[in-house]
């Protein structure tokens, strides 16, 4: 039993998305159990992953209406197939693939293409993707986003790479409409050691700084 589909609206709402990369099928449940608590709602398994089938499937069978859960860094169209059959409900690469975008297109599947330059940001928003994943923003920072609403006001773009409470805020302050969260807050360390205070306190921190923009923005 797969999770909610992916919707964009509600993303948007509270635009955070999860990145396990290296977790183990054992440290699936108190890892997604504190993200949970914390308040996350949206997490992507990427399929460099062990066991990374098994982990989605188990997943969405044991958080199914809590999480909207996708597979990241899908490389070909026979491991996104494979992922939407594990209960994966939105596909995630480091660059475009066209024939995954293609898939996506074809299915109703959202799709977050990865893309570094302003040449490659047009090509994945053109491509179909549901938002582009800039990456790594580490590389660029928040400034670049900023400008990249210049030519493309209607881009929706995702900060991933090295995103922390610390820097989520000015991230979507300068134009990104979304951040994604890996390595900073669901490090390999952690994950071993299931130290889940600190990947829930981490995840409260992020959380809470992108609804003070929302807030602002509202106000």
């Amino acid at each position: 039993m797969s999770g909610p589909d992916f919707d964009l609206e509600s993303f948007l709402s509270c635009p955070v998305m999860g990145i396990l990369r290296g977790i183990s099928l054992d440290q699936v449940e108190p890892v997604l159990d504190a993200a949970y608590d914390a308040g996350l709602r949206h997490i992507e398994v990427t399929l460099n992953t062990p066991d990374a089938y098994s982990i989605i499937e188990k997943t969405s069978r044991l958080f199914a209406g809590r999480f909207t859960l996708g597979a990241g860094t899908v490389l070909s169209v026979e491991s996104a197939q494979r992922a939407l059959e594990s209960g994966a409900t939105f596909l995630v690469s480091p660059t475009l693939n066209e024939d995954v975008a293609g898939l996506c297109r074809r299915e109703g599947i959202a799709y977050f293409p990865g893309a570094f330059t302003p040449t490659e940001i047009e090509r994945a928003w053109n491509a179909g993707a549901t938002l582009v994943k800039v990456f790594p923003a580490s590389q660029l920072g928040p400034g670049f986003f900023k400008e990249m609403k210049g030519p493309f006001a209607d881009i929706k773009l995702m900060a991933v790479g090295g995103v922390r409470a610390g820097n989520a805020y000015d991230y979507l302050k300068s134009g990104a409409q979304a951040v994604a969260i890996g390595g900073s807050v669901f490090s390999i360390e952690r994950l071993q050691s299931g130290d889940t205070e600190s990947i829930q306190r981490d995840l409260v921190e992020i959380l809470f700084a992108v609804r003070e923009f929302f807030t602002k923005m509202s106000s």
